[in-house]
C-alpha cells in the first residue's frame, strides 16, 4: 500500500468505527485489561478492520496489534524475528477516549527486520495527520515537519509515570509535568515545542514505533537510558525522547529512575 493509502485507511476506520462511539460509549462497551488500562468495542473493531486491510495487502507480513497481543503475548516474539511487520494501535490514548477527551489517535507503524520504515498517526478529533518515512522526513498534514531551535533557558519535560512527575533535573527550567497520556499526541507536541523531552516507563511497539520515527525524522532523538536508539524490538526501559541530542544528555544526567 502506498503511504497515502494507509493514511486513508486510518481515516476511514476512525470515521466509521471510532468517532461514532466518541462520547457515546455504553457501559458494557468498556472493559479494563488491567486496573486503569481500558479497552473498548471501538479499539477491538478498529484493530480488526486495520489488520484485515493490511493482511490483504501484505499476506506474508507479521501483524502485531495491541489488542491481539493482550490476548496472545507471544505475538511480540514474532515481531522480533520478522522480515516485514506492522504494529497497530487502534486507539492510542483509550483512557482519554473513554473520558471524552479529544487527545487520542489511531496509529500504525511498519517495520523491516527490526527497523521502523514508515509510521502514521491520525488524530481524529483534531483532524491532523502525521506521517514519517525513514530517510524521507516527517510531515504534518502533508507539510514538512522539523524540530525547532530550543531556548536552553526554558527547557521542560513531561512523563506519564507518577514516580518521575515533579523531578527537576539540573538545567531544566521547571519540574517534570504530565504528558497528554497519548503517545500519538505526545510525540507531535514534543516536535512542535510544547515540551523539550518526554520520559516513558513503557516501550511497547504500538505506542512508540510511529512516534519515534516521526521524531527522529524531524530531527529529534529517542533512546533508552543506555544510549541505544529506540527500535521496535527494544524492551529495556525507560525511554527518553528529546528534541535533540544535547537536551537528551542534559535530561538523562539529571533524572533518577
Amino acid at each position: 500500500m502506498q503511504t497515502d493509502e494507509v493514511l486513508d485507511l486510518l481515516r476511514d476506520v476512525a470515521d466509521e468505527v471510532v468517532r461514532p462511539r466518541f462520547r457515546k460509549l455504553a457501559t458494557d462497551e468498556i472493559a479494563e485489561k488491567n486496573p486503569g488500562d481500558f479497552v473498548t468495542i471501538a479499539d477491538r473493531e478498529s484493530e480488526d478492520r486495520i489488520e484485515a486491510a493490511l493482511r490483504a495487502a501484505y499476506p506474508q507480513a507479521v501483524i502485531v496489534g495491541e489488542e491481539a497481543t493482550a490476548a496472545d503475548p507471544g505475538l511480540l516474539t514474532g515481531l522480533a524475528h520478522a522480515e516485514h511487520a506492522f504494529v497497530i494501535d487502534p486507539i492510542d490514548g483509550t483512557k482519554n477516549f473513554v473520558n471524552g477527551k479529544d487527545d487520542y489517535a489511531v496509529m500504525v507503524g511498519e517495520v523491516q527486520r527490526g527497523e521502523t520504515v514508515r509510521g502514521w498517526i491520525w488524530q481524529p478529533e483534531h483532524q491532523v495527520a502525521y506521517v514519517a518515512e525513514k530517510g524521507a522526513g516527517a510531515r504534518r498534514n502533508g507539510e514538512p515537519l522539523h524540530v525547532g531551535t530550543r531556548d536552553r533557558q526554558t527547557i521542560s519535560g513531561a512523563t506519564s509515570h507518577r514516580r518521575w512527575i515533579g523531578q527537576q533535573p539540573a538545567g531544566v527550567a521547571q519540574p517534570i509535568g504530565l504528558t497528554w497520556l497519548c503517545c500519538g499526541v505526545d510525540y507531535p507536541k514534543l516536535i512542535e515545542g510544547a515540551v523539550d523531552f518526554i520520559l516513558y516507563r513503557g516501550m511497547k511497539p504500538w505506542d512508540h514505533v510511529p512516534g519515534t520515527l516521526l521524531l527522529t525524522e524531524a530531527g529529534g532523538v529517542a533512546r533508552s537510558f543506555d544510549g541505544e536508539d529506540y527500535r521496535a524490538v527494544s524492551h529495556v526501559p525507560p525511554l527518553l525522547a528529546a528534541a535533540d541530542a544535547e537536551i537528551w544528555e542534559l535530561a538523562r544526567a539529571g533524572l533518577h529512575t
